[in-house]
C-alpha cells in the first residue's frame, strides 16, 4: 500500500480524492499495490465528511508520518503552498501539483531540493489540465530540438472570446456569463489579463529550452480590449481571435510572449472553442504535434495528478528534470516578426506607401484598419511615428 495525503480538499483536491476512491481496482492493477488517502490537510471543519478521520488541519501530521510518501498539492497560490512544499521534500516525501503559480514561480527551487532528498516534483496538472503536455515534452518529444511552442493555455478567456465570435456578445456580457457558469472568477483579472497564460508559457519554456524564465519578464496582454469591431474583421479573413502564449527558441535566445492573437482557420487552434485549451509543438523532427482537450476542470485536472502518482509508484518518473539547466537569453518580443492587424488613426490617406505590401481593411482620411506584411513590431513603431500616425490597436496575426 502507497499512503498519500492531500493538500487542499477544494475542486482539485477533492477530484483527486474522488478519482483515487472511485477507480481503486485500476489504480491497484495499474500500480500494483493500493493507493490509499490518508490525510486530508483543509483548515475547514469536515467533521461530517463519511471518512472525517481522514482530515487534519495541522501539517506535522503529514509530515512526521514516515508512512506517506506522497504528498498532492492542490491549494493553489503561493503560500503557503510554497512553505508546505518545502516542508514535504525535505521529509522525503515526493510532490504532485497542479499549482502553476508556484511551479512558474519556484519550480526550480523545488526541482533542486526533490533532486537533492532524492524525491520527485512533478506537476503535469499546471499546463492543460488534462491535456498531456508536459510528459510528452520530457519523454515522447526528448528526441527533438524544439523550436516554438503556442497555445491557448485559458478555458475562461477561450469561452468569453467564442461567445464573442459565434454568438456576437460584447466582452461585458461574454465574461458575466463565464461567472455565472463557474468558468471565471468573482475577480477574473489572472484569466481575462493573461497572468494565467503567461505562468503557463513559462513552464513550457523552461522544460522545452532549458532555461528559467521569469513570468515578470513576459510581456503579457490579456483580452479586454478586443472589441466587436475586430471580431468582425477577423471573420472577414476567415481567422479567430485567440489569446495565445507563444515561445520561440532563436540564435539569439528565446522569445516568450503572451497577447490575443489573429489566428487563421489554416490553423487547429483556431477551432478550438469553449473552455477547450490546444497546445502546439514544433521539433525540428517530429515538426507540429497539437495536444487539445479540457485545460481545467475537476476531473480532467485530477486525471493528470493521478498520472503524476501512478510515475511515482512505478518508479517510472525519473530524476527530475531542473529548470534553468542552461544559461538562456529572453529576448526583446518587439523584434519577432509577425504580420500585424493595426487600427491607426491620423493621416491615413496613402498608407499603402507607409506599410509596403499591405492588405487595407478599411481607410479613410482619418483612420485605417490594416494587415501589414510580416515584420516586426519594432518596425510598425517606426514606421508609424516617422507617419505621425498612431496605433489604436495592435493584434499578431498567426
Amino acid at each position: 500500500m502507497v499512503n498519500i495525503a492531500i493538500l487542499g480538499f477544494g475542486v482539485v483536491g477533492s477530484g483527486v480524492y474522488e478519482m483515487i476512491k472511485n477507480n481503486k481496482a485500476v489504480l491497484t492493477e495499474t500500480c500494483g499495490c493500493e493507493i490509499n488517502v490518508r490525510y486530508v490537510l483543509d483548515i475547514r471543519d469536515f467533521s461530517s465528511h463519511p471518512e472525517a478521520e481522514k482530515f487534519t488541519k495541522n501539517i506535522k501530521d503529514i509530515l512526521d508520518d514516515p508512512d506517506v510518501s506522497v504528498v498532492v498539492e492542490a491549494m493553489g497560490g503561493s503560500h503557503p503552498a510554497y512553505e508546505y512544499t518545502m516542508d514535504c521534500l525535505n521529509a522525503k516525501k515526493s510532490v504532485v501539483t497542479s499549482n502553476k503559480e508556484v511551479v512558474a514561480t519556484f519550480g526550480k527551487t523545488f526541482l533542486s531540493c526533490a533532486n537533492q532528498n532524492g524525491v520527485s516534483y512533478l506537476y503535469e496538472a499546471s499546463v492543460g489540465g488534462g491535456i498531456p503536455v508536459l510528459h510528452p515534452l520530457l519523454k515522447c518529444l526528448s528526441g527533438n530540438e524544439i523550436v516554438k511552442a503556442y497555445g491557448i493555455l485559458n478555458g475562461t478567456t477561450n469561452y468569453i472570446l467564442t461567445q464573442m465570435f459565434k454568438n456576437q456578445k460584447s466582452y461585458e456580457s461574454a465574461l458575466r456569463e463565464a461567472q455565472e457558469k463557474g468558468y471565471a472568477e468573482r475577480d477574473p483579472r489572472a484569466d481575462v489579463e493573461g497572468i494565467d497564460t503567461c505562468r503557463k508559457i513559462c513552464i513550457i519554456s523552461d522544460i522545452a529550452f532549458g532555461g528559467f524564465v521569469d513570468p515578470d519578464a513576459v510581456h503579457t496582454e490579456g483580452i479586454t480590449a478586443v472589441s466587436g469591431e475586430d471580431v468582425s474583421y477577423a471573420e472577414s479573413r476567415s481567422c479567430s481571435i485567440k489569446l495565445l502564449g507563444y515561445t520561440k527558441k532563436r540564435e539569439d535566445g528565446i522569445v516568450v510572449i503572451v497577447a490575443p492573437f489573429m489566428v487563421s482557420k489554416d490553423f487547429i487552434l483556431s477551432n478550438v472553442d469553449d473552455v477547450y485549451n490546444a497546445v502546439t509543438i514544433h521539433g525540428n523532427a517530429v515538426e507540429d504535434v497539437t495536444f487539445c482537450g479540457r485545460g481545467a476542470g475537476k476531473f480532467p485536472t485530477a486525471s493528470a495528478m493521478v498520472g503524476d502518482i501512478i510515475d511515482i509508484v512505478n518508479n517510472t518518473a525519473g530524476k527530475n528534470r531542473e529548470f534553468g539547466r542552461k544559461d538562456v537569453k529572453v529576448v526583446d518580443y518587439k523584434s519577432e516578426p509577425f504580420s500585424f492587424y493595426l487600427k491607426l488613426s491620423g493621416s491615413c490617406a496613402g498608407i499603402e506607401k507607409v506599410f509596403e505590401n499591405c492588405k487595407v481593411l478599411s481607410a479613410s482620411d482619418s483612420s485605417a484598419v490594416i494587415i501589414t506584411d510580416k515584420t516586426t513590431q519594432s518596425q510598425v513603431e517606426d514606421k508609424v511615428k516617422n507617419a505621425s500616425l498612431k496605433i489604436e490597436r495592435l493584434i499578431r496575426c498567426l
